[in-house]
This record gives structure tokens, C-alpha cells and sequence, in this order.
């Protein structure tokens, strides 16, 4: 992997990131990304509202779900993830995932029963519906994952629990 500095800043190869996400794939986590940078969009062509609490609470979630997104891109991209222990990045995103995929399916639930069905507002809807099930997505592989790896640990702690069960006299 390398990298290129342009204007200063380092800009990172996406081959390297794909490397650095377990648990979590890339294309799930970028499109999650993608897709709430969409639904936040399509949110703000959004002219006038009737009912405006959907509407407003929408934007925040899809705007705080984009960032954070990124911001987990960002991190699993660049040299910070070296320097930030790694048990604490993938708890970080773990968590993230699930909290943002719930808030953000809320969120959409929410916007479905007051908006005033303009176009704008349907695509944002479609995004925010896709983009939940995208977090929860990559939520669900993580959890996956760390239910294989405590499997893979639990052979381990059978064979210590068998050696000390064997007979004294033996």
C-alpha cells in the first residue's frame, strides 16, 4: 500500500482499508456511508414540510450517520488505527453499527408517517430504509465474527477443564 500526499494531506490507497476492517466489509461499511450521505441529500432538497419533526429529526440522524461513518472509514484508512489500540476501534464500530442501523431505521419509520410525499421525500426514505439495513448489516458480520472467535477460543478452555479432572491415582 501507499500513499500520496497532495496539497498536504495523505490520502490513503482503498486496498490497504480492506485489510484493515474485520469484521466489518468494506463494501458494507462504505455503502452505509454512501448511503446516508444520500438520504441526507435528498432530505435537504426537501422545500417545504407540513408536518417538520420527521423531517428534522431525519436530518440529524442521516447527517450524524454519514459522519460517524466516515469518521469509522477514516480512521480504519489512515495511520490513526495504528496508533489507537484496535479492540477499541472494532468495539467502537460494533457499536456504532448497531446504534445507528436502530436509530436510523427510527428514524426513517418516523419520516414515512409525516412526510407530504414528495419525491425528494420518497428517495430520502428509500435511502434511510437501505442505509439502516446496511449498519445492521455490518453490525449482524461483526457479531458474527466474534461469535466465531470465541468458538475458535473455546477448545482451548476444554482442555485445561480435562486436565483437571483426571484421576490422582492414574
Amino acid at each position: 500500500s501507499y500513499s500520496v500526499t497532495q496539497t498536504g494531506a495523505q490520502w490513503c490507497d482503498l486496498t490497504h482499508c480492506n485489510l484493515r476492517l474485520p469484521g466489518s466489509s468494506n463494501s458494507s461499511a462504505s455503502a452505509s456511508c454512501l448511503l446516508s450521505l444520500l438520504a441526507f441529500i435528498c432530505e435537504e432538497v426537501v422545500s417545504q414540510c407540513t408536518l417538520c419533526g420527521g423531517l428534522y429529526f431525519f436530518e440529524f440522524v442521516s447527517c450524524s450517520a454519514f459522519l460517524l461513518s466516515l469518521l469509522i472509514l477514516i480512521v480504519y484508512c489512515t495511520p490513526v488505527y495504528d496508533m489507537v489500540e484496535s479492540t477499541k476501534v472494532k468495539a467502537s464500530d460494533f457499536y456504532i453499527a448497531l446504534g445507528t442501523g436502530f436509530v436510523f431505521l427510527l428514524a426513517s419509520i418516523i419520516f414515512v408517517s409525516t412526510h407530504d410525499r414528495t419525491s425528494a421525500e420518497v428517495a430520502a426514505i428509500v435511502f434511510g430504509f437501505i442505509a439502516s439495513f446496511m449498519f445492521l448489516l455490518d453490525f449482524l458480520t461483526m457479531f458474527i465474527e466474534k461469535l466465531r472467535e470465541s468458538r475458535l477460543r473455546k477448545p482451548e478452555n476444554t482442555t485445561r477443564a480435562e486436565a483437571l479432572t483426571e484421576p490422582l491415582n492414574a
